[in-house]
C-alpha cells in the first residue's frame, strides 16, 4: 500500500467517520472504499464487483423477527394490490 496525507472538511470527516464505525472499518478503509467506488464507476455505472459488495454488505440485514412477513414470497401479489389502489 501506498502512504498518502488528504485533507477533509470537518464535515466530510465526521460523516466519513460515523460512515466507517457503522461498517466497522478504519478510517482508511473508508476512504479507499470511497476512492474504488468512484474510480469503478468512471462511465457512471457501478462496477459488477461493486454491485457484489453491496449486495453482501446488506444481506440478512433486513429480516422481520417475527417471521411474520411473506413479501419476500409473495411480492407479486403485494405490488398488485399495493398499485391497485
Amino acid at each position: 500500500m501506498m502512504r498518502t496525507q488528504i485533507q477533509l472538511t470537518p464535515a466530510q470527516h465526521r460523516r466519513l467517520k460515523r460512515w466507517a464505525a457503522s461498517l466497522g472499518i478504519s478510517l482508511a478503509e473508508a476512504v479507499r472504499r470511497c476512492v474504488e467506488e468512484r474510480l469503478d464507476r468512471g462511465d457512471g455505472a457501478s462496477s459488477r464487483s461493486e454491485l457484489v459488495r453491496q449486495a453482501l454488505e446488506i444481506a440478512g440485514r433486513y429480516e422481520d423477527p417475527a417471521k411474520a412477513s411473506d413479501v419476500a414470497r409473495e411480492h407479486d401479489r403485494h405490488l398488485a394490490r399495493a398499485y391497485r389502489r
